[in-house]
This record gives C-alpha cells, structure tokens and sequence, in this order.
C-alpha cells in the first residue's frame, strides 16, 4: 500500500504566489528562462534555472550554476518572499485549463515504495538527467519540482478533498500567463490529515508516475547518500485520481525518407495501413489511427488488424508507428538517439506539424491518437516501458508553490 505524509512546505506569501509560481524547469530553455523573469525578479526560475542570473553561453551543469541556486533560494527565505509551514500538512492543488479541471494532492511519498515498485514506472530514465537534478537537489538541499503521480479513484479519498474545498477558502488562487487557473488549498487539520494518510495506506495499493521519471530517480538516489535525512527517505509529489486526467498527443516528424520518393513511401504504407487521403488536418479519433502531412497534403493511415499485437506494449499506436513505419521504412532504429526524428506535444496542435514540414526543416509528421490512463497503468502493472516521449499531460503543475526541504 502507498506511505504518504504531509510536510511543512516551503511557499510563497499570499500576495507574491503568482509572481513566484513558475513553469517547469525541463519546458524552458535557457533563454526562454532568462526572457520569463526579465521584469520579475521574484520568479522561482531564478532557483530552478539559476543560469538566468549567470552569464550568457555558461554550462548550465557547472556547480557555479547549483550553487547561485543555492544563494537565491536562501535570498528568497531571507528576503520574505518564501517562508515554510510552521505545521506538517497537505495541500490540495487543482488546475484548470479550457474548462477542464483536476485537482491532486501534494504531500510527500516514500522513497521506500519507489524501490519497492509500489509507486509503478513506465519509462527509462537518461542518466544525464537524473545527475542534472541529484546536482541541484543536494546543492540547494530542496526537492523543487513535484512528481505527478495517478492512482484508482478512492471514494472516501475524493469526498475528504470536494468537502474541504467547499467548506475552506483556498490560500492560493491565480490564472498564469497562460491562462492556466492554479489554486490550492492547506489541509491543516489533524484529524484530516490523518484519516488521508490512513486512506493511502489502507486502500491504494498502488501510485503510477504519470510525469517526473527523472525527478523520482533522482530523489530515490540522493535517499541513499543523505542517510542521516529524515526528509530525504521522501520526495515531492502530486497524487491525481485517474479519472480526471488528460492525455495529450505525441506527434513525431522525420527528416528524411530514407531514400523514398513521396510516392514509393506512400505505396510501402499500403503494407500495414489503410489509406485515405484527407482535404483537413487530421487528428486521429480512435486508437490505431494515425494522421501523415507530407508534401503539403494530409493522409488518415488506419492500422491494418493483423500488423500489430494486442499485448499492452504493442497494442500501443507509438509501438505501432515506431515498429511499422519509423523502424521497418524510415530506419530509426532509437528513437532516443536517432536525431533524424523530433517530438511535438499535441499542445501545439497539428499546425505545427503543418508548418515545420512546409518550411523543409522536416519531411513528413505523424500526428497519434493519445495513449490513455488505463494503458500507461496496464503497462506499469507489467513491468513494461512505454516507448520514449508517449505521453504528453497538460496542464502543467507550477513550480515554486509547495517546495520540499531536505
């Protein structure tokens, strides 16, 4: 069963929570990080992309770069702009986007369950990655970004968080740049507190990594060098009931043909898919559906029955593309390495699929049905691991609000 507990978190004084709440540290680059705080020095980039208060062109994973995270994280405790909870507690965080809604709670989880395969995985992690966060969790001694974790639906679990929402006013309640509505609310009250902790541990037997691989491995080995921390045996989560979330799609686009003329490419899909030319964008409907823009003109490829297997990895339409078009035709044996190939979140829409093969940066796009919560659990359960980039979650949680001290 899942161990959960609250903490005392890190977080923003009422008034300053938009100013500091920010976007994830891995959806900015450097320079885009250095234009989101340029009028506002109260940003939580400053501490997760400290590189905005570095020179230009300076490696983002020299320990000059950790180390001024360090420094203004403490500048931001010493200043007031962040102060930590006097009390353990949970938070309640729910996010609103073009009128969906899901809400999570944010508590700490057991380092202990992520060894153990109670917190389920369904994806490699890249070594590189998880030294960039070990790096930055042991230098600021803070755990800044949140796993998004899913579980079942628990009845009591999900009248305990809409009774508190109804009946208490929410500390935080703000709409980012984006249009994104962020909102929490501080559980504070013992007995709450304790009927939750007993609700994880006596009736989710399991929680899933929906977003955050890289921050959980990260937080699973510094466990192991900072033995003397108590907060350390946990990390920074958000725990969402599967039924409120949403998966967006991952579209592929290529370089090259591998030596095919748009026609022969075409006639070699016949093979595996039904094929319809379309005079719109497609965005496929169904699973094993596949939108193709190339050469200016949208294709709807159906999967054809006996092409693909039914087990839970490759009844997946990013196993079906990768295995019957990228790999058998296109040659992209590693969709990790290959640099023939790049990944658009379905955020962007299929405009962008449009406008990056028109400008001749990019070949042909591939636009996917999304992969769904029952498939990311049914792969997790297996032991299984998705194909790189399947899953694409929107909206995204903001950083800063809630940190974790080690």
């Amino acid at each position: 069963m899942a161990t959960i507990r609250p903490y005392r978190a890190l977080r923003p004084k009422k008034e300053l929570a938009e100013q500091v709440a920010s976007r994830p540290y891995d959806v900015l680059n450097s320079q885009e990080a250095k234009e989101a705080v340029k009028d506002n020095p109260n940003s939580f980039l400053h501490i997760t992309k400290s590189e905005v208060d570095m020179p230009q062109g300076i490696d983002i994973h020299t320990p000059e770069v950790y180390n001024k995270a360090k420094e203004n994280l403490q500048k931001f405790q010493e200043n007031g702009i962040l102060f930590q909870e006097e009390k353990s507690c949970y938070y309640i965080y729910t996010l609103v986007m073009k009128g969906h809604e899901q809400t999570g709670l944010v508590c700490l989880s057991s380092v202990e369950d992520y060894f153990n395969n109670v917190i389920k995985k369904h994806e490699y992690t890249r070594p590189e990655k998880e030294k960039d966060r070990i790096d930055h969790m042991t230098t600021t001694e803070a755990q800044t970004g949140k796993v998004f974790l899913a579980y079942n639906n628990v009845g009591e679990m999900d009248n305990i968080i809409n009774g508190w929402k109804t009946t208490h006013s929410p500390e935080y309640d703000f709409s980012a740049a984006d249009g994104v509505q962020h909102t929490v609310w501080v559980i504070n009250d013992e007995d709450t507190i304790e009927k939750i902790t007993t609700i994880f541990g006596e009736k989710v037997p399991s929680t899933y990594i929906a977003d955050g691989h890289h921050r959980a491995a990260s937080a699973a080995k510094v466990s192991k060098t900072l033995t003397d921390s108590e907060e350390a045996k946990y990390f920074l989560t958000v725990i969402f009931p599967a039924k409120e979330l949403a998966i967006m799609d991952y579209n592929r686009l290529v370089k090259d043909l591998n030596g095919y003329t748009p026609e022969d490419f075409i006639s070699a899909l016949h093979e595996d898919f039904e094929i319809t030319a379309s005079e719109e964008a497609v965005k496929p409907l169904s699973l094993h559906e596949f939108g193709m823009y190339l050469k200016g003109k949208w294709y709807l490829l159906r999967s054809r029955p006996e092409t693909f297997t039914t087990d839970p990895i490759g009844v997946l339409d990013v196993t079906i593309l990768a295995n019957n078009v990228l790999d058998k035709l296109l040659g992209i044996k590693d969709q990790r390495t290959d640099t023939r190939i790049d990944f658009v979140g379905g955020i962007r829409g299929v405009g962008e699929l449009e406008r990056r093969v028109n400008s001749g940066e990019m070949k042909v796009a591939f636009s996917l049905y999304p992969v769904t919560i029952q498939q990311l659990f049914d792969i997790a359960d297996s032991g299984n691991v998705m194909p790189p980039k399947s899953t694409w979650f929107e909206p995204k949680l903001r950083d800063g609000l809630l940190t974790h001290l080690l």
